[in-house]
């Protein structure tokens, strides 16, 4: 009965509290640290517990040497005293991300200790982000086909968070395509996504219209002019391709009979820069065979330590030497890889199988 009115008042605590022996096994937890690490308590590894670590081996694998987890219990246990470690761990799974916390670990003697996180904040954030990643994945094309037309993309995030947006939908009988970026990086260019995902007209026939009214309702959340959204849009018929752009990177259009097209035409970033802005589509002949490709500057604007940009000739070189819009995207990520190294800009790129 005692030990249950402990338990209660434990749980009540706000601080994360976990308690482990001298094994290192956790053999205890409040409700706070199970909330914060996501998973339901069990006697397990100190890896398990905090879910760093999915093996038994938890603190005899490689991936004990120096870590700032299990030193800081030892520690204790060693000393008998109390610790205090600034923690760093690498998390499995999907996220695949490292986290930090404070741990002050306290002996209670009978082989026991007790560790306290206080700053719960970091890594309760860096939790929400895992999540924001995982539904924002949710928000990718999930087919290969579309009216028709096979269809392959590209999408790398910089961040955990991405500021772009591929689309590929079937309106009537023709496959569309349309690819976004949004200004800003991480949480608030994520929100901006999501906006975009909800607002756009895939029932719109006109590309052009589809981006008018998104750019209405773009008006209606009244933001500041440091936030804006680049649009390319293309609909996608038996022998022609309509397309609309606002403030993008133009598409180009691969010939099958050879030859490299990019489509000319632009109108504004969907903003409050302008009053009644205005958007345009045209349309151009294609033949079976040709490949449409659809990017962001993410790919053109990458650089390498030398300062030189991938550019639209680097996509052009690595779409006319692609049979397929599937061998352009894996030749395309390639390329970026090992031109620039290491990506500071997402990147994203659609390509149809006309």
């Amino acid at each position: 009965m005692i030990e249950k009115y402990y338990r209660r008042i434990i749980d009540g605590v706000p601080s994360a509290i976990v308690v482990v022996d001298q094994n290192l096994k956790a053999v205890f937890c409040n409700a706070s640290f199970s909330a914060l690490f996501g998973q339901a308590f069990r006697r397990t590894s100190l890896g398990g517990a905090f879910g760093c670590a999915k093996c038994a081996k938890c603190g005899k694998d490689d991936c004990a040497r120096g870590c700032s987890l299990i030193t800081a219990f030892e520690d204790s246990f060693y000393s008998s005293k109390e610790i205090s470690r600034r923690v760093y761990l690498k998390m499995g799974g999907e996220e695949k991300r490292e986290v930090a916390f404070s741990l002050t670990v306290k002996p209670l003697g009978g082989g026991l200790c007790m560790g306290v996180i206080d700053d719960a904040l970091e890594l309760e954030i860096a939790r929400e982000l895992v999540a924001a990643r995982s539904i924002q994945q949710r928000l990718l094309p999930a087919g290969k086909w579309a009216g028709g037309k096979r269809y392959s993309y590209l999408y790398i995030p910089c961040r955990d968070i991405g500021g772009d947006l591929p689309e590929v939908f079937t309106v009537g009988n023709s496959a569309c395509g349309m690819i976004a970026d949004v200004s800003g990086k991480g949480i608030s260019a994520g929100m901006l996504t999501a906006f975009v995902k909800a607002a756009y007209d895939k029932s719109a026939y006109s590309p052009a219209q589809a981006i008018s009214a998104l750019a209405a309702k773009f008006s209606e959340l009244n933001l500041d002019e440091r936030n804006y959204i680049t649009v390319a849009a293309a609909r996608i018929d038996k022998d022609s391709i309509t397309y609309s752009m606002a403030g993008h990177n133009v598409p180009i259009l691969l010939k099958s009979g050879g030859g490299i097209t990019r489509i000319d035409l632009n109108s504004p970033p969907v903003s409050n820069w302008f009053d009644n802005a205005a958007y345009f589509e045209d349309t151009i002949p294609y033949k079976s065979g040709d490949i449409l490709v659809l990017l962001t500057d993410g790919v053109t604007e990458s650089k390498n330590r030398y300062g030189e940009m991938f550019g639209v000739d680097g996509a052009m070189k690595t779409l006319s030497l692609s049979r397929t819009g599937e061998e352009f995207i894996k030749n395309l990520e390639t390329n970026l890889k090992n031109f620039c190294g290491e990506l500071h800009d997402d990147v994203t790129a659609i390509a149809f199988d006309l």
